[in-house]
């Protein structure tokens, strides 16, 4: 497996990650624990060196599983977790960037996940009743404390990336960013990481799913599924985005490729510190996503993708609107 670096941050991974959300949080097809174990370790045997998870996933659950299959190789691997919700009766009751929430959130991720440094601590959503300064300097405590390596942001907008960067360096951030969902492109994201020094790592880059292909508008999403509520995976939406996906099939053929390789090696072709992290609970689909990282794309390819997704408007937002408002503060 190829290798990249975040940004300026020194911080060397696997051009390509494992999302490890999925294996037992927000899709209907959740994986056993011992399942989900032997799947990460996988992964790692087929050179993967980053995996990310977060406290809000499960909750609590996924970092138990992801530290107890990463235990053996601890040291050869990256480890991301994510702090930023408060909890209520051991239920997720809103964002809570509070300096103690802070606190209690990486103990327990230590706790959990078995490790004495967290690798690469995220923010997940930005607090807008914590000044982003207090957070930053929260996480710079943190660090000075051996507690975690590197800070993260996810979904922050540029000027509150810029006002944490000055408190603290921010190594990366984690966006959603595919050809679906290229808001990195006009919001700033990615003309901020390339002037301070940040890694992208792009989350959902396989749309969620759908840009793998194996979605369309007849595709029953079970009421267990987080993407039942989300507006682009109606029906009518996912009949009006299969352009999308018949792009990346055609682009696909003439290179041997499937749609999720297609998908994955154009964001990895649009800066070098870019590294996506999908995620599945399917072996084939682990490996067909790791091929991504062989599959080369000339400044024709990606002229040819570019000039089609333009004339392809995506249907529908990609959050409901509650959701929304907590991307992009």
């Amino acid at each position: 497996m190829k290798k990249r670096i975040l940004g300026k941050s020194g911080l060397e991974v696997s051009a390509l990650g494992y999302g490890c959300m999925g294996l037992n949080f927000g899709y209907a097809s959740a994986l056993g624990k011992a399942e989900s174990i032997t799947l990460i370790r996988q992964a790692a045997e087929r050179g993967v060196t980053f995996f990310d998870t977060a406290e809000i996933y499960g909750p609590f659950t996924n970092e138990e599983i992801v530290g107890e299959a990463l235990a053996p190789i601890r040291d050869d691997v990256v480890i991301a977790t994510k702090f930023g919700f408060g909890y209520l009766d051991g239920k997720p009751n809103g964002v809570n960037s509070r300096p103690e929430r802070i606190r209690a959130a990486v103990e327990g991720s230590l706790k959990r996940l078995g490790i004495e440094t967290i690798d690469l601590l995220y923010q997940h959503r930005v607090d807008p009743e914590v000044p982003i300064e207090d957070v930053a300097g929260t996480v710079k405590d943190l660090i000075a404390e051996g507690k975690a390596k590197h800070f993260g942001m996810s979904e922050p907008g540029a000027q509150t990336v810029r006002r944490a960067h000055a408190v603290q360096p921010v190594a990366v951030l984690q966006n959603e960013y595919s050809l679906w969902t290229r808001g990195p492109e006009t919001n700033g994201i990615l003309e901020t990481c390339e002037e301070l020094g940040i890694g992208l790592v792009p989350y959902s880059p396989l749309g969620k799913g759908f840009l793998t292909g194996a979605m369309n508008a007849a595709t029953a999403i079970g009421d267990t599924d987080f993407r039942k509520g989300l507006p682009r995976f109606s029906p009518e939406a996912m009949a009006k985005n299969q352009a999308l996906v018949d792009l990346l099939k055609t682009i696909g053929a003439a290179k041997g490729a499937t749609p999720a390789q297609i998908a994955l090696a154009w964001l990895l072709a649009r800066k070098p510190w870019i590294v996506p992290i999908p995620g599945t609970t399917k072996l084939h689909r682990l490996e067909e996503n790791l091929g991504a990282a062989d599959v080369e794309l000339t400044a024709a390819d990606l002229a040819q993708i570019e000039a089609a997704a333009n004339a392809i408007p995506v249907e529908g937002e990609r959050y409901p609107a509650h959701l929304m408002k907590m991307v992009g503060i």
